[in-house]
């Protein structure tokens, strides 16, 4: 892809609320594919906190409401009396500092840091210091002194001994290929961070479109509430008359009543779709606001697949964090093989010891400790087996991965090239429809035809429209996944909001 096409990669549209489920099937896609891996990171860490971002699984439902933490929030703040003015980019940014699965994913991240160091700590040096105080008795009878005249209980006595300790890892080939399994877990934790973003931008950019699709619906709905009403009033003028009969009075006042209920739903939708985008942005309960923007359409010049292929093997965060994982399970592989291997120590301390700090001497202590394995009950052959298994389940799992990104890519340019030679026919079909309506028109003016005419050619053309925002709709969704299929979604967005 190039530069220039890459930036226009998601175009703004008007999206049809009818739509919703396509919409949320592309999401849960996604979403899926977004967090291959986190079933190693429970595995591997079972104390870790709760994934629950990444347990929705390819083909299950993701909509605005359900339990998907991704459209979900932690509100921050308290609503104000004014009314906000929302524009795409303060929700996109409002999105990736207060959405739950983005802040579920970063506590992860921070979990596997922890991870990390837990293993580094093995290999690091170890120091302590103590201090002992001791009063005892000594019973001499009791270690077989029986002496005549001698107390068979000698004491008290004390003494006091002030030390620090020192121990240190020379060569533990174990504790090392687990502090490279850790490190690579990390990277897979911040490749799986970057992911989520990509997920939260899309979220909060369908949300935003959806809203901006409910608003434009009802300007629609409204205007052809206006068409019916006059309709309804000249047919009713025209029968008082006595030009027309009654039943073209009865036809335009039902035409009249299904067009205010169809401006019901649609503002109930908006409302609606609205509540649904600030929960995912995290605004505060009850916060009015107004989208500032609108949605422009603009097609988008793609790059040849074999190119797509090539920069989503490149810069997906999770493949790039399913690979990180692949490399972990090798390195905990031959963390477990290495159990077999001999392990060299050093642990040394110095100190202070008498029966008081004014009445003491130095003391210190060092020695070596050479470990050899020879037998433990095969414990070491089930880890090793068990890790075998983890890698290959990780590596099954990464294959799997490059032939699923594979068939996004493909799949995602024929649905934008067929959604595109959609969206021409639609523009056409609004047009004609747009053409009939208004001949309707001139002709019941003029006598020639009842109005039956018209509400048919008004029927046409609230079709033709729906077919084309259906339309558009499906062109918008094909660019997204084109854009989450090669890695380039949050990126992309921000380069077309500043006009690049």
């Amino acid at each position: 892809m190039t530069k220039d096409s890459a930036r226009k990669a998601l175009p703004f549209l008007h999206i049809s609320p009818t739509s919703c489920l396509r919409l949320a099937q592309v999401l849960a896609l996604m979403w899926g594919l977004g967090t291959v891996g986190t079933a190693q990171v429970s595995r591997e860490m079972p104390n870790a906190p709760s994934a629950a971002y990444s347990t929705t699984t390819a083909g299950q439902s993701v909509q605005a409401g359900s339990q998907s933490p991704f459209f979900g929030s932690v509100p921050v703040g308290k609503p104000s009396n004014e009314v906000l003015q929302l524009t795409f980019a303060n929700a996109i940014d409002r999105g990736l500092q207060q959405n739950l699965g983005l802040l579920l994913a970063s506590d992860n991240t921070l979990y596997a840091r922890g991870q990390r160091w837990r293993e580094l700590s093995d290999l690091l040096p170890n120091l302590s210091a103590s201090i002992t105080e001791d009063v005892q008795t000594t019973s001499l009878a009791a270690l077989g002194f029986r002496l005549p005249s001698f107390p068979t209980v000698i004491g008290p006595f004390n003494y006091l001994d002030a030390r620090a300790n020192l121990s240190q890892s020379l060569f533990n080939w174990t504790a090392i290929q687990r502090e490279r399994a850790a490190t690579q877990n990390l990277r897979a934790a911040h490749a799986n961070y970057r992911d989520a973003r990509e997920l939260v931008v899309l979220a909060v950019g369908n949300a935003y479109l959806q809203a901006l699709a409910g608003a434009a619906r009802v300007d629609t709905a409204e205007a052809q509430v206006r068409t019916a009403q006059a309709l309804y009033e000249k047919a009713s003028d025209q029968q008082k008359a006595g030009v027309t009969p009654a039943i073209d009075t009865l036809r335009a006042q039902v035409q009249l009543q299904t067009r205010q209920q169809q401006l019901i739903v649609a503002r109930n939708n908006f409302a609606k779709q609205k509540l649904g985008l600030a929960r995912i942005i995290g605004l505060p309960p009850g916060q009015e606001f107004a989208l500032a923007e609108k949605a422009p359409y603009q097609p988008l010049a793609t790059s040849s697949i074999e190119e797509n292929l090539k920069r989503a093997y490149a810069s997906r965060p999770d493949y790039l964090a399913l690979e990180a994982r692949v490399k972990a399970a090798e390195l905990s592989r031959k963390a477990a093989s290495a159990e077999h291997l001999p392990s060299l120590g050093v642990i040394a301390n110095y100190g202070d010891i008498g029966i008081s700090p004014f009445s003491s001497n130095g003391t210190y202590q060092v020695g070596g400790t050479l470990n050899i394995p020879i037998f433990a009950g095969g414990r070491t052959h089930s880890e090793v087996l068990e890790a075998e298994a983890a890698l290959r389940q990780q590596r099954a799992q990464l294959d799997n991965l490059r032939g699923q990104i594979d068939y996004e890519v493909r799949t995602a340019m024929l649905d934008l090239n067929a959604a595109a030679e959609q969206v021409q026919v639609a523009q056409s079909s609004v047009q004609l429809a747009q053409q009939t309506l208004t001949q309707a028109q001139d002709r019941f003016s003029a006598g020639v035809t009842d109005n039956l005419e018209i509400i048919q050619a008004q029927e046409a053309m609230a079709a033709a429209n729906e077919n084309y925002i259906a339309s558009l709709y499906a062109h918008n969704v094909a660019k997204v996944e084109l854009a989450r299929s090669i890695g380039y979604a949050e990126q992309g967005v921000k380069d077309y909001l500043r006009g690049k």
